[in-house]
């Protein structure tokens, strides 16, 4: 039986059309139940899969096989079906994926990460960049679909990237690297097809006092703090006191310019379980609202410390019961509690953690 999967979103939809014999294993099809921190249990139907030595684009462009596990490619949805419906605006992990490893673009479009990265910048050294290049126009030309992080304005590769991504039908957006003026975001805003968000990457002092014009130029989406090269900058620790200010502005900035929350920078390579909790617990704290990631074994906690808790879940389902029932207003609190219990039912819905 013929079968097809549309996905929705903008600039990240495509078809994919099964064939007679489709795969029984699907190694891809994520089962979700809430656990305790209001986050995602994980399971996955069938064997794991053997490991993949292919060309994903020779293969999906000629019809072949992976493997007798994972069956033809173009049988497989490539994006996470979760992660595909929820808006850009409400991703909590962002996951970086270097461009020039392209084995690792379908593992991690299959992840839990709420967005995708290619990033052509920092993970690519410069005699790699073009091979990376090619390999990104590749598979967002294939049938993938990701976000970029393109060089910096002041490269000799910035204009090479937006005039290669330009043309491919899978290009989400971009994150624009070493973001400093609001210009910038324009000028490669202009560079691409109307309307393709800018993910500002913001790291540097210069950057974060301009936060704020950044967050108010044309074509900026979002706001992301690149907290290594800031401390590289200025000097300051790791230490969230150190970068308290910094964040602030970046959260600040962003509800002045009407975006999206900010991004915070991602864990310590390879922080472990309890580590990435407490690194997401600042970011939540100081008011982000999305958090880079260098693996994909950081996403999990990460979507679990940017998400409403149990006790906020709990909170809210009573507070919007209590109103539905007929509660009076007792103070001018009841108003704006309300409204943040519905904020509250809004996002857990989005992230499939709301119970009827």
């Amino acid at each position: 039986m013929l079968s097809a999967v549309l996905f929705s979103g903008l600039r990240s939809s495509f078809l994919l059309t099964g064939h007679a014999q489709m795969s029984t294993l699907r190694p891809y099809d994520l089962v979700h139940a809430r656990n305790r921190h209001g986050g995602f249990l994980r399971k996955r139907r069938g064997r794991p899969c053997s490991k993949v030595n292919n060309n994903p684009f020779d293969i999906l462009r000629s019809g072949g096989r992976f493997g007798p596990e994972l069956g033809r490619l173009s049988d497989m949805a490539f994006r996470n079906r979760r992660a595909a419906s929820l808006p850009a605006k409400l991703s909590r992990s962002w996951l970086l994926v270097n461009a020039s490893k392209p084995e690792d673009f379908g593992p991690s479009l299959a992840s839990e990460a709420d967005s995708v990265i290619f990033d052509m910048e920092a993970a690519v050294p410069d005699d790699k960049k073009d091979q990376a290049r090619d390999a990104v126009v590749e598979a967002l030309s294939t049938g993938m679909t990701a976000w970029v992080r393109v060089n910096g304005i002041d490269t000799d590769f910035w204009a090479k990237d937006l005039a290669a991504l330009s043309k491919t039908p899978g290009l989400r957006g971009i994150m624009l690297a070493m973001t400093e003026k609001p210009e910038q975001v324009t000028y490669s805003a202009m560079r691409l097809q109307a309307g393709t968000p800018v993910l500002a990457l913001v790291e540097s002092a210069l950057g974060i006092e301009n936060a704020t014009a950044i967050a108010s130029a044309p074509g900026t989406f979002r706001l992301a703090f690149g907290v290594n090269d800031f401390r590289k900058d200025t000097g300051v620790s790791g230490d969230p006191l150190a970068l308290a200010y910094a964040r602030g502005k970046l959260v600040v900035a962003s509800r002045v310019g009407k975006l999206p929350g900010a991004i915070d920078g991602p864990p310590a390579p390879g922080a472990g379980h309890d580590e990435v909790l407490a690194d997401s617990a600042v970011t939540a704290s100081m008011g982000m609202t999305g958090k880079l990631a260098l693996s994909r074994t950081q996403v999990d906690e990460i979507n679990i410390g940017l998400s409403p808790s149990t006790d906020e879940l709990d909170w809210a389902h009573d507070m919007l019961d209590a109103h539905a029932a007929g509660a009076t207003v007792g103070d001018g609190s009841y108003l704006p509690r309300l409204a943040r219990a519905q904020k509250i039912a809004d996002l857990a819905d989005s992230y499939g953690l709301w119970n009827a």
